[in-house]
């Protein structure tokens, strides 16, 4: 296993944290947010639907699936930025079972 310097760790980690508060923050405006204003949504209209019922049935839990696609994104360019991806990891697996 690869060692990594504990300054870039902390880096890592503080970044990592970082967009998934960001996530969270997004996941709540949107799950308790159409309920919070729902009155004023109810005058929009999608696929037949009052909006705020949309968003309570399929919105929120569209926006979650989307969420955890932009997370993966995200979070394989942090990998690839600190030198934490998988490539790596798996090139270091293969010389090592090679040696032996």
């Amino acid at each position: 296993m690869k060692k990594i310097d504990k300054s870039v760790a902390d880096a890592y980690f503080r970044e990592k944290n970082k967009y998934m508060i960001i996530y969270f923050i997004i996941w709540a405006l949107v799950s308790f947010g159409a309920v919070a204003i729902a009155e004023p949504l109810s005058t929009f209209s999608f696929n037949g639907f009052p909006f705020h019922y949309f968003m309570g049935a399929q919105g929120a839990l569209a926006v979650f699936i989307i969420l955890l696609f932009v997370n993966a994104i995200v979070g394989d360019k942090i990998d690839k930025k600190y030198g934490i991806d998988e490539t790596k990891n798996e090139e270091i697996g293969k010389q090592s079972t090679q040696n032996h």
